[in-house]
């Protein structure tokens, strides 16, 4: 145990090489499940809680750590199952998801283990809409969930997601971008939706797309089908997640820039890893902009801001 609390703070500098590490843990029984060691601050043995008056039945209290008072979400309870007990002999996962600190109560954590995205697959289309999974993948023959925690924080604290009123009242973005798409592209169905209700009070017509590869393969078709000279005189801005199965968002904006018919199209990363997101890494793959999940008036803003460029 203390291998992986060393080394999570040590080893979150692996992105840029469609490469990840998932932290493995479990919640009750044998099912694994993974987080991305770049969203890890810290694991911790889950130290005593206080209860919350009036809390979402998913917090099951709040912990004081290093001087900052986090909520504890059972993630058992969270994800349909009954609740972790024993709890003090469970663990946290302290993580840093769009500008806010969360503590996941987990019953064991194992190991860190190195991966490639191309083995993170979209979970299976029969899940449906209510699953929380956003990915799986296999170690050790066994089968790892890889959790929606998005839609997990949402449901205990809905993003707001309306734009204000002098941002939508200007009509400056549906003037720029005409008859233009705005295309994005996130494994959240939550974070997708979330990005698409911004959007359409501004009148943005938006595509959606799961993942980095089904985002690359669908561009390619547009600026193939449809467009004589590059992919902007269709799509308007792409906004991208960092995280997503099968391609990640370094990697899907490092092969836009590399074709010659996609080079031109803007790129807004649009992600979670807002506490230790890797600047240069922008920069080495030809990313326009970055902003933190999720703040409506700042996304509008970049958007208005990178369509008007062109």
């Amino acid at each position: 145990m203390a291998g992986i609390l060393d080394s999570v703070n040590q080893r979150t500098q692996l992105v840029g090489q469609n490469r990840l590490e998932l932290l493995l843990f479990r919640l009750k029984g044998r099912q694994r499940f993974g987080i991305n060691v770049f969203k890890v601050r810290e694991v911790l043995q889950c130290p005593p809680l206080t209860s919350m008056p009036k809390s979402n039945s998913f917090v099951r209290g709040v912990a004081h750590i290093r001087g900052q008072t986090i909520s504890v979400i059972d993630m058992s309870l969270a994800v349909g199952g009954p609740a972790i007990e024993d709890i003090h002999n469970c663990f946290i996962i302290i993580a840093e998801y769009n500008r806010s600190v969360q503590g996941f109560l987990v019953g064991a954590v194992e190991r860190i283990v190195n991966m490639n995205w191309e083995k993170i697959m979209p979970p299976p289309s029969g899940a449906g809409r209510y699953s929380y999974l956003t990915a799986v993948t296999e170690i050790e023959n066994e089968l790892v969930e890889i959790l929606d925690v998005e839609k997990i924080l949402n449901e205990i604290c809905p993003v707001n997601t309306e734009v204000s009123q002098d941002i939508v009242s200007d009509g400056e973005m549906q003037k720029d971008l005409g008859e233009r798409i705005v295309f994005i592209a996130d494994d959240s169905a939550v974070a997708r939706n979330q990005v698409k209700r911004a959007l359409e009070p501004l009148g943005v017509q938006t595509e959606l797309a799961k993942n980095g590869k089904e985002a690359l393969l669908r561009l390619r078709e547009i600026a193939e089908m449809d467009c004589q000279n590059n992919i902007t005189e269709r799509v308007g801005l792409l906004i991208s997640d960092v995280e997503m199965p099968e391609m990640d968002g370094y990697t899907l904006t490092a092969e836009i820039k590399a074709d010659p018919k996609l080079a031109p199209l803007h790129v807004i990363l649009h992600t979670s890893l807002s506490g230790v997101f890797n600047q240069a890494m922008i920069q080495k793959v030809g990313a326009d902009d970055f902003i933190a999940k999720f703040n409506p008036d700042e996304l509008a803003a970049a958007v208005k801001k990178w369509v008007h460029c062109d």
